[in-house]
């Protein structure tokens, strides 16, 4: 074999389309067993929106731990956090969101979005400075920082807004369902599944085209060379943790609307889902998180409509058949 010439161009990786084709053959293989085709696209439909919804509270974790190496078990206190500061703007002008205009609608829930990722974000900068900053390196003691944080910031919602359910009904111009044909869509799940595939884009276009993905990236693989450059290292940390949290706030709004309602105990309720969904994606993965998080949704309502019974398990299940076949994930980070 002769080696390559210095002008020649650089081998491309294999692409691995295994895992991206896992959740089409998924939806095609439960299609016989539904027997309606509206039903089997409304459940899809539904599949894809709540996976989006988990994907972005879930992909704040996983960027966490990928870039950081954090495993951030109080993660789910972002997500109640900021369905709460929703509340602050969404309470208040509920008048508004009972008007049937979109643009309406959205001048509220922007706000209430924004609110939501400034606060989570303002919590990540306190929880990074004070419990993670300490424990860099030592993953038994980010564990145990972490959940005593989790449940600090639970029991301190418990005492600010009581233990009463809070409702968070949705706009009026993003209730009911867009009919086509014989299949009916809800409105809001088609907002979701935007919303999920603009930060998803966004997410892969700032770590793979832009100056400051690059110093990240660079930044976990020899972080003593990006400071001998003149980059603080440690800046660039709090700024994806700071990222992270404020994804799992926007998440918390989004879930809030989607359940209409928002209570202290919903980080505890979603915390073993998101783990299970970036287990399932490798951690540190983002395009592992996405396809992840789709397949956990899916089999979620797939499995709640033919099994209501094995519902409860489902991902559990589904985590463990992901794991016999590729045991780090379905694209597993080789860094980890």
């Amino acid at each position: 074999m002769t080696d390559l010439a210095a002008t020649d161009p650089l081998p491309k990786p294999k692409r691995d389309l295994a895992p991206i084709l896992l959740p089409i053959a998924l939806a095609l293989a439960v299609i016989p067993l539904v027997g309606s085709t509206s039903s089997w696209v409304t459940l899809t439909v539904a599949s894809l929106a709540m996976g989006m919804m988990i994907f972005i509270m879930a992909s704040g974790l996983t960027l966490v731990f990928g870039l950081m190496d954090v495993l951030n078990f109080g993660h789910g206190a972002f997500i109640a956090v900021g369905g709460y500061a929703a509340t602050l703007i969404l309470l208040p002008f509920a008048a508004s969101l009972q008007v049937d205009s979109l643009w309406v609608n959205l001048a509220v829930l922007a706000p209430a979005a924004l609110l939501s990722m400034a606060v989570s974000g303002a919590l990540g900068l306190v929880v990074e400075r004070v419990l993670i900053l300490p424990v860099y390196g030592q993953h038994l003691k980010q564990i145990l920082m972490t959940t005593g944080g989790l449940i600090v910031a639970e029991q301190t919602l418990y005492a600010l807004w009581g233990p009463q359910i809070i409702p968070t009904p949705l706009p009026a111009s993003l209730r009911g369902s867009l009919i086509f044909g014989d299949v009916a869509i809800a409105k809001y799940r088609l907002l979701a599944m935007l919303v999920g595939l603009v930060v998803f884009a966004a997410i892969l276009l700032v770590l793979n085209r832009t100056k400051l993905g690059l110093l990240i990236r660079a930044g976990v693989e020899n972080g003593e060379m990006v400071e001998a450059l003149g980059y603080r290292i440690r800046r660039l940390f709090l700024g994806v943790f700071m990222t992270g949290s404020a994804l799992a706030g926007l998440g918390g709004v989004m879930w809030a609307l989607y359940r209409e309602q928002v209570h202290a105990s919903v980080g505890d309720e979603l915390t073993v889902l998101i783990f299970i969904v970036i287990i399932i994606g490798g951690l540190g993965s983002i395009g592992g998180c996405f396809i992840g998080a789709i397949l956990v949704a899916m089999v979620a309502n797939y499995g709640g409509f033919l099994l209501p019974k094995l519902a409860l398990v489902s991902n559990i299940l589904l985590m463990v058949a992901i794991l016999m076949w590729r045991p780090r994930g379905l694209y597993a980070v080789t860094s980890r």
